[in-house]
């Protein structure tokens, strides 16, 4: 059993193998690289997305980074590709092959299928005269001095160099797609880095109850109203709907301390004149950062100069959005 401190050692040592081989691979970063970006950028198609053991898993993860970011993208296993999965290839795709070696037996069976129908071939590769980069139309070099492993031989260095190339790839394509957060929005409507790019203050408050008392309430009134509601807030009113201002919890607790005769007073002894507000469109992320910024837990909605709604704290707590 190691001890503690061959443990911290061994991962260290893992950690900065993986962060070296990075560093090396971007020193790699040549024409060939801008060619697939150019090429990528102008196919009509999508990207085909090919490998085989760890290095198909690789190819996964850069499939989905690349459909998420405005690049279609389809991962192709190597090993079912010669199965029937050669299908899927359409004239106008690019086709990104991974391979650490370049010379497994199912790339070199493979290869000579991807070529026949002309599609642009990419290998990244981390053997520069492997079979693969002498067959490839562009090369991406993923090459690495060793693993991580103590043996060199499970798949770790040469792995993390491919997800890191792949990344590269991704972010340049986006770039240069001038992909924006709306967009991004519309590939994450179900997450919640969707919902802080799309869900606004107005569709949280359109879920809840609209409390809303007059100038001339009673106290009654306004605890009948925030009871009722189950928000901890209520606005006030004019006849128009414009907000007049607040009464939350805390200012009805303010009042019961500091008053003993409570019967003459009215909403607008009690209520907050300026009460945080945001519009109806502006986006939920930007309510809650309003709600943090004032040590608050409801906020009032509007819609140009009349009353909209109210949100809480809990609404974007449920949402996912904090």
């Amino acid at each position: 059993m190691k001890s503690k401190k061959s443990i911290i050692q061994s991962a260290v040592s893992t950690l900065e193998l993986e962060a070296a081989a990075i560093l090396n691979v971007a020193k790699n970063i040549n024409g060939d690289f801008e060619k697939v970006v150019s090429t990528i950028l102008q196919c009509n198609g999508r990207v085909i997305v090919t490998g085989i053991g760890k290095s198909a898993i690789i190819a996964q993860k850069i499939v989905a980074t690349f459909n998420s970011t405005g690049t279609p993208a389809i991962f192709m296993h190597a090993a079912d590709a010669i199965h029937g999965d050669l299908g899927m290839i359409q004239t106008n795709d690019v086709i990104i092959c991974l391979s650490k070696s370049g010379n497994t037996p199912e790339i070199k069976v493979l290869i000579p299928l991807l070529k026949v129908a002309g599609n642009v071939l990419v290998g990244m590769v981390g053997e520069n005269n492997s079979f693969l980069a002498q067959q490839s139309n562009l090369v991406l070099d993923t090459s690495v001095e060793k693993e991580a492993c103590p043996h060199n031989l499970a798949p770790t260095t040469s792995t993390t160099a491919q997800l890191a190339m792949g990344d590269a790839l991704a972010i340049c394509l986006l770039e240069c797609r001038e992909f924006n957060e709306a967009d991004f929005a519309k590939y994450h409507p179900g997450g919640s880095l969707g919902k802080k790019l799309y869900l606004k203050a107005g569709d949280l408050a359109l879920a809840n109850e609209k409390p809303s008392i007059k100038l001339s309430a009673s106290v009654k009134e306004v605890l009948i109203e925030i009871s009722k509601n189950r928000l901890g807030a209520v606005a006030v009113v004019d006849e128009e709907n414009r907000v007049l201002g607040i009464i939350t919890d805390g200012d009805i607790r303010r009042m019961l301390e500091n008053n003993t005769d409570i019967a003459h007073l009215k909403a607008e002894n009690i209520m907050g004149r300026s009460p945080k507000s945001v519009q109806y469109d502006e986006l939920a992320v930007d309510a809650l950062d309003m709600i943090k910024k004032n040590n608050i837990t409801q906020l009032l909605v509007l819609k140009q100069n009349t009353y909209f709604g109210i949100i809480h704290l809990h609404d974007l707590l449920n949402e996912g959005i904090v």
